[in-house]
């Protein structure tokens, strides 16, 4: 894998990390907040689900292969 690639990688790592975190930010408070939305809470959980999901498939594209 190319330097670009890898820092391109790296670049969308670092996105999809601080959008997970936001949505978490996002999920405590409308949890906490007195009338929680449900439905909304549950796509917005939904969506860091994916979000995780990705994080994983980018993090295991950058670990390099080792040859046995």
């Amino acid at each position: 894998m190319q330097q670009q690639d890898i820092r391109s990688l790296e670049l969308q790592l670092l996105e999809l990390r601080s959008e997970h975190r936001d949505l978490d930010e996002i999920i405590q408070e409308m949890i906490d907040s007195q009338h929680p939305d449900q439905l909304k809470t549950q796509r917005l959980k939904k969506r860091k689900l994916r979000l995780k999901d990705s994080i994983t498939q980018l993090e295991s594209m950058l670990i390099p292969d080792i040859d046995a």
